[in-house]
């Protein structure tokens, strides 16, 4: 067995000469036997080993005794040992997870302590064969896809080094003989014989099958592992590469995707290029972001509906506006966006999302952006009032017969559902809309060559840049 895994450690470059190493050890036959197999190999490699053990307190006295094992075991074979008690159900309780998740976070947020203590350059975990077919299985039960297809990774970043899994390669009962031989009597807990967990009726109803039809079926899922995570770097290098080309960032909070773009390229990296995006809003840190939110996505991108919005976990939104879709986690509170401003020129308002000013001036400024407005002050009734639109809101559009909603003509302009009462109207005091910043302006206030003095107003977005509303959601 200790041939098989120093090929796998050669093969993935999984460990180097001088490396220190900190190896988790629960005192199980697993970890045990990984403890064992370092220490045969310390002075090949010239390591040092750090053995580190988590007490979970679930188990009361048996948890207790497990801890002492271990420390027992380090001190009579002078290896360095750390150990921990963790309350794990207190966390569960202040975090509302489950006991294997807040486990979970207890042990690695240890692991990674003793790391930084250490400056270790590897955590080994014993994670073998078995466990790997049994990670697979269920993760393809439940419809994983992408790297989650791959099961547990050879290796990763953790911390500032990584994490290793050298017995990925070998089965169970490899393991089981392996530390029998080295006369090493280890503790055993009964939690994994329980039929609770999802993982046992795996292990103890599906894994024997397959091992009935093919003894090394664990040789083959790591194989298709392996195959799975390579094929998957390579698609998402694709994806990246698309992502520049296809997806505008306003900042790291929202993100643009042109409809019609996006569905010229293969479905295969539409699904990749989700990914990403989600992985950005979320700092890589969401674990409950599953294909089925993914699937959602890409429906949404198909649909011939022109305004929809799907709600993901985390306050993420996915906003499909016409022809562009956007990805955010800056959620709006609409009764908090609502603003009323009667102002006296000249003036300087920040707004929701942007900033506007006004003042007059005696020269004809340039007027040829819809961010601008320019109009005859002599025309226009004193004060104005800035302000988000309300229900019923009609205006004199210029150039046109007659008045017309101002949800008709944001419809219209194709301004995405979410950001239409964050665009301010500004009204004069006959209670005339002059101007929806930035979509339309009124007939109200036109300049002619008697005009000598010009009210001007720019509206700017919060990022400084014009805001541009003229139906590309940008």
């Amino acid at each position: 067995m200790e041939q098989i895994v120093d090929r796998f450690i050669e093969k993935h470059q999984l460990l180097k000469q001088g490396a220190t190493v900190v190896i988790g050890v629960s005192g199980g036959p697993d970890s045990m036997a990984l403890l064992h197999y370092f220490l045969r190999r310390q002075a090949k490699w010239k390591l040092t080993i750090v053995a580190a053990h988590v007490n979970h307190m679930l188990r009361g006295e048996q948890s207790k005794e497990d801890y002492l094992y271990v420390e027992q075991f380090c001190r009579n074979r002078n290896i360095l040992f750390e150990g921990v008690h963790i309350d794990v159900n207190a966390y569960k309780r202040k975090h509302n997870v489950t006991t294997q998740a807040a486990a979970r976070a207890c042990r690695y947020q240890f692991f990674a302590n003793v790391m930084e203590k250490h400056q270790a350059d590897f955590l080994a975990l014993a994670h073998h064969g078995d466990d790997q077919i049994e990670t697979m299985l269920m993760r393809q039960t439940l419809g994983a896809w992408g790297f989650s297809r791959a099961g547990i990774p050879v290796k990763r970043p953790f911390a500032k080094g990584m994490i290793i899994r050298p017995f990925l390669c070998v089965e169970k009962t490899a393991i089981e003989q392996y530390i029998e031989q080295a006369g090493i009597v280890p503790r055993q807990d009964p939690s994994n014989e329980s039929g609770k967990y999802v993982r046992n009726r795996f292990r103890h109803a599906v894994l024997p099958f397959l091992k009935q039809e093919n003894p090394k079926v664990h040789e083959k899922f790591q194989q298709q592992s392996e195959w799975i995570t390579e094929d998957e770097t390579f698609l998402f290098s694709l994806a990246e590469q698309k992502f520049h080309e296809l997806v505008q960032e306003r900042d790291d909070r929202e993100f643009i995707v042109d409809v019609n773009a996006f569905q010229s390229i293969a479905i295969p990296l539409q699904r990749r290029i989700i990914q990403l995006i989600l992985n950005y809003l979320y700092h890589f840190e969401h674990t409950d972001v599953t294909y089925v939110h993914i699937e959602q996505i890409l429906r949404l991108f198909h649909v011939d509906h022109s305004s929809r919005m799907l709600q993901l976990p985390a306050n993420v939104q996915v906003i499909r506006s016409y022809d562009h879709v956007t990805f955010t986690n800056r959620i709006i509170d609409q009764k908090q966006s609502r603003f009323f401003h009667r102002v006296d020129l000249p003036f300087h308002l920040t707004l929701p999302q942007g900033v506007m000013t006004g003042e007059i001036v005696t020269q004809l400024p340039e007027a040829d952006s819809l961010n601008v407005f320019v109009g005859d002050i002599d025309a226009i009734k004193l004060p104005l009032t800035v302000r988000s639109r309300e229900a019923g809101d009609r205006i004199y559009p210029m150039g046109m017969h007659g008045s017309k909603k101002v949800k008709a003509v944001l419809i219209d302009e194709k301004i995405e559902r979410c950001r239409r009462d964050l665009i301010p109207i500004v009204e004069d005091a006959n209670g005339n809309i002059l101007w929806i910043a930035g979509v339309k302006r009124a007939k109200f206030g036109l300049v002619s060559d008697k005009t000598s003095k010009y009210l001007y107003i720019k509206y700017q977005a919060y990022n400084g840049e014009e805001l541009n509303l003229d139906g590309d959601g940008k």
